[in-house]
């Protein structure tokens, strides 16, 4: 990250308030990175123990989303479609209703999960009828990137409320993209995990084609690591496909996750995807050969299963 761009970020946001909803893998890091700038965060997390680290950094933690109806602005990193609509519309079961209903006219809510368009385009309108400004702002990076500061922000949405959230982004993320007006962020958000699983599933066929031929993966990665077809991904997993280590940073579950959402707005838009359909198939044959819970560069392993190499 650029330090400079950090450090007039902090300088800013000193005495700033926002609520953060959903501090998990991705969005504790980030909830962190605004504490160390002297931003009084407000965090909600089913997850109690995700509640306690980040008050003990000195957050306040939110019983209900009322919580946050003062808020100025409201970030959340939700898992799923469902819970962005449980967040905003507010659940069947809650004691309080959703954002919708609680944030006061001219609160900014930042949304940065990967979710459908479909359902981002609906919490848009809702969230207009009561003057709320909505920003979509999915991210681009693993939880290490997270960690360090250094994510890559797609933002679409209101334009004023991508210039409240710009010194709160300096501080927890390396560059940022304002992309436009409406579900832009979420369209590219899906073309990026599009290239980034297309990657994996190519890569298994193509080292399990090398190893028939006598090659090792250590060779085959070190020689594609540094050809045409090199790129920082496969340079970042190059260690773990050698060492056929697949902790997961993103788990094949996830990847059959996001190319659902790619295939649904594929349909929605009334246009073909059939590359992205074949492997989306391999993710979910992956998942149901027991690999759900590993990486999803785990496709090299599985493919090299269906030849015994």
């Amino acid at each position: 990250m650029d330090r400079e761009v950090s450090a007039k970020g902090a300088e800013h946001l000193k005495g700033a308030r926002a609520g953060w909803i959903g501090v998990g893998k991705m969005g504790a890091p980030m909830a962190r990175h605004l504490l160390a700038s002297g931003v009084a965060v407000t965090v909600s997390d089913p997850n109690e123990t995700q509640r306690n680290g980040l008050a003990a950094l000195g957050a306040s933690v939110a019983a209900q989303l009322s919580a946050f109806a003062e808020a100025d602005i409201v970030f959340a990193t939700l898992p799923n479609d469902a819970a962005l609509r449980a967040v905003v519309f507010g659940a069947r079961d809650a004691e309080s209703d959703g954002l919708a209903s609680t944030l006061r006219p001219g609160a900014v809510f930042v949304e940065m999960s990967t979710v459908s368009p479909q359902v981002s385009a609906d919490v848009a309108e809702a969230l207009a009828d009561k003057r709320i400004l909505y920003l979509r702002a999915p991210l681009s990076g693993s939880t290490a990137m997270a960690e360090a500061a250094s994510l890559t922000i797609l933002a679409s949405g209101d334009s004023r409320a991508w210039d409240m959230a710009r010194p709160f982004f300096d501080v927890m993320s390396a560059k940022q993209f304002y992309l436009g007006g409406g579900e832009e962020a979420r369209f590219m958000k899906l073309v990026l995990n599009a290239l980034v699983g297309a990657s994996s599933a190519v890569l298994a066929e193509a080292l399990n084609l090398g190893a028939h031929g006598g090659l090792s993966r250590a060779d085959m990665m070190q020689v594609i690591c540094e050809s045409a077809v090199a790129s920082p991904l496969f340079k970042y997993k190059a260690d773990a496909v050698v060492a056929d280590d697949y902790a997961p940073a993103f788990s094949v579950a996830q990847m059959v996750k996001d190319f659902s959402l790619i295939s649904e707005a594929a349909r929605h838009e009334n246009m073909p995807l059939m590359v992205n359909g074949l492997i989306l198939e391999l993710y979910r044959a992956a998942a149901n050969s027991g690999l759900q819970d590993e990486d999803f560069f785990s496709l090299v392993k599985w493919h090299r299963s269906l030849t015994n190499m």
